[in-house]
């Protein structure tokens, strides 16, 4: 038995349809590494990687690796658009309304429940968006203090 090894970023560029370039692995490496990124602080990120790529370069990528599903994007409401890394799990996000702050939450009762609306309008869902509301730790304690 062959014990798999990981798959290099270009490895799942090219699995994904997608022609390697130094932006879209820089893209790509960033955005996994970060979290819930916005565009600036990506492009910024990748420019230290890389050197210069245009504000659209990082778009255009950003775009096509959401499209391949190799990143994703989430929109909180009133937000800009963020950027992960984590796909494929269906999970939900936690949103600050004060700072702005993002965190991952998984479902909440097993592994993909709300996938299942109460009535689907004869729709064929694969994903279901839920974004929960509050104050982080940070905010919560600042404004009991």
């Amino acid at each position: 038995m062959t014990a798999s090894r990981p798959s290099t970023t270009a490895e799942e560029l090219r699995g994904a349809g997608l022609r390697v370039t130094a932006a879209r692995v820089a893209l790509l490496d960033t955005v996994r590494q970060g979290g819930h990124l916005g565009v600036e602080t990506i492009a910024d990120e990748v420019r230290r990687r890389i050197g210069h790529v245009s504000l659209q370069a990082v778009y255009e990528g950003l775009n096509a690796l959401s499209a391949a599903g190799l990143v994703r994007r989430i929109t909180p409401a009133g937000s800009a658009a963020l950027y992960e890394g984590r796909v494929g799990d269906n999970h939900h996000h936690l949103v600050c309304r004060s700072c702005g702050a993002v965190a991952d939450v998984d479902c909440a009762v097993g592994e993909a429940p709300c996938l299942t609306a109460s009535d689907g309008h004869g729709f064929e869902v694969d994903e279901a968006e839920v974004v929960y509301w509050g104050l982080c730790p940070g905010c919560s304690t600042s404004r009991s203090a």
